[in-house]
């Protein structure tokens, strides 16, 4: 097992740059921030940390419309910060990830500039240009995320170029053989740096229909659901051409040492995420699975999608699993505070690779943020689809503004986010910092809770439960779902001691045939 790719047994630790560490008083966390906070970071005990951007941008889509692929925004440093940065992290052993956003550029960058300069200009290809439909208007219905027409007109030019997320964020044309030498040479830029990997940005979307045909209706659509899902994006995005595509990426990565990580970002169900793992694992390492963030918290569902992932998986494929992110709820604010400490052992006991989100560790909940303080394009323009709540700074003490920055922090800090400051949860052996530095810490110490195998357990009583074994080492996962205690019974004699729970004061009880499960508790039994 010691001959595993590193990100096999890794912990990742997702940091949104703008809410983690302000250094000079501008109310934006920045590079020197995190540089001045990975003490912490090693103290928590994660194994890499994937960084959200920071390239030049006019901030439409706060960094994911980017400016230049190969430079710092001031607003966040220089290489020169990035540089010392990537030492720092490289030498407490974390390795660093970087976001990559291939699907599209800014409407400020200089290739869109020159592409819409004239239908003649050499990189006019460089982006998806169509002429207006025989009928007159959009080409096709594609939509945009979070509202409207995936098509926006230029006047100058007299033709709509296509983006799936802001007008301002054009999608680049990947069947461009030249946007991909591009593409690959930011990629060897920031590997030539010591980056150790990249979490590549929407990489279902990168390819779109040849014959950019209409996408049909979803059936299945609700009035209460956002406005985008009214079509089934059968040809806007999914496409097969984009595994050979993944296959270059990789071909990229591996021409350097060290084992370089692949992520992809992909909201598709389990059947059509695995496909992106590519022909005989050609693809990404690691294909995101969240679909954790959406199951019914209950034993059964979860089970059974433990079961169909891993039933899914190509030969050889490594899981992963995510609870949280910055375009999602925070898990506190989903399950409630007492179940967001079963979900944590839940995330860090299932076999495969962990993405623990910044703030997560601390329980921190969503931050209602009033109109007049928003910040996110997407709630301005549909009401609930916001992702400001889940983006705002981390406390590190109880003074004004956690410890995040001496000015005015860029969005407004929660009521209660002095009280679980990481000062403070630092100081009691209970808190939620502490139960997920010691689930770090013993998923680190033993191989079968990273690289072991998965099996589900059987047992009297409403609890999800599952083994974890590696080299002769086994342990025990049993997770109460529910506030009420529960009686859960094996169905063969499982004597043991629990290594570790969600609740003070058990480690070390001797276990046999049954275990008596307060409300909302989590436990990790070792076997004697």
């Amino acid at each position: 097992m010691s001959e595993r790719p590193w990100w096999q047994h890794a912990v990742i630790y997702e940091i949104y740059p703008r809410s983690f560490q302000d250094t000079n008083g501008d109310g934006v966390g920045d590079l020197s921030g995190i540089l001045e906070r990975v003490d912490y970071l090693a103290w928590l005990g994660v194994d890499a940390v994937w960084i959200c951007p920071f390239y030049p941008s006019p901030m439409a889509d706060f960094g994911y419309d980017v400016a230049d692929y190969v430079g710092i925004d001031p607003l966040f440093g220089t290489l020169d910060d990035f540089d010392r940065l990537a030492e720092a992290l490289h030498r407490r052993g974390i390795r660093i990830i970087l976001d990559f956003v291939p699907n599209h550029t800014s409407d400020k960058h200089p290739w869109f500039a020159e592409a819409r300069s004239s239908r003649d200009s050499p990189k006019r290809d460089w982006y998806i240009w169509r002429d207006a439909h025989p009928g007159g208007g959009a080409p096709n219905n594609w939509q945009s995320f979070p509202v409207g027409s995936a098509w926006e007109f230029d006047e100058a030019t007299g033709q709509y170029y296509c983006h799936s997320f802001l007008a301002t964020q054009p999608d680049l044309n990947w069947r461009n053989q030249s946007v991909r030498a591009a593409m690959y040479d930011v990629l060897r830029f920031w590997l030539d740096r010591g980056v150790d990997g990249f979490r590549v940005d929407v990489l279902w979307h990168l390819i779109k229909d040849a014959q950019f045909r209409d996408d049909p209706p979803n059936p299945h659509f609700r009035d209460k659901d956002p406005p985008h899902l009214r079509l089934l994006p059968l040809h806007s995005a999914d496409q097969p051409e984009v595994l050979p595509i993944i296959a270059e990426m990789r071909q990229v990565l591996n021409g350097y040492p060290g084992e370089r990580l692949l992520i992809g970002e992909i909201y598709l169900p389990l059947e059509r995420l695995v496909a992106y793992y590519g022909p005989n694992l050609t693809g990404a390492h690691l294909p995101f699975n969240f679909n954790l963030m959406w199951v019914d918290w209950r034993p059964a569902p979860i089970l059974r999608l433990i079961r169909d992932y891993e039933a899914a998986l190509p030969l050889g494929a490594w899981p992963s699993w995510v609870l949280g992110n910055h375009d999602q709820r925070r898990v506190a604010s989903r399950l409630g505070p007492a179940q967001d400490r079963v979900a944590m052992m839940l995330l860090m006991t299932l076999r495969g690779t962990p993405t623990l989100y910044y703030g997560d560790e601390l329980g921190l909940k969503d931050v209602p943020i009033q109109q007049h303080e928003m910040r996110d394009p997407f709630g301005l323009v549909v009401p609930g689809q916001g992702r400001d709540p889940e983006r705002t700074s981390m406390p590190w003490d109880e003074s004004q503004n956690g410890g995040f920055t001496t000015g005015r922090p860029w969005l407004p800090l929660g009521k209660d986010h002095p009280a679980i400051s990481v000062d403070v949860q630092k100081r009691d052996p209970g808190s939620m910092l502490n139960l997920t530095r010691a689930l770090l810490a013993l998923r680190r110490r033993e191989p079968s809770l990273s690289l072991g195998d998965w099996e589900p357990l059987a047992v009297e009583g409403d609890a999800l439960a599952y083994t974890r074994t590696a080299g002769g080492r086994r342990f025990i996962i049993v997770l109460n779902l529910d506030t009420a205690p529960k009686a859960v019974g094996f169905d063969r004699d499982l004597a043991g001691a629990i290594e570790l729970s969600t609740h003070p004061g058990r480690v070390g009880e001797r276990i046999s045939t049954r275990i008596e499960l307060r409300g909302d508790e989590g436990v990790i039994i070792k076997p004697t």
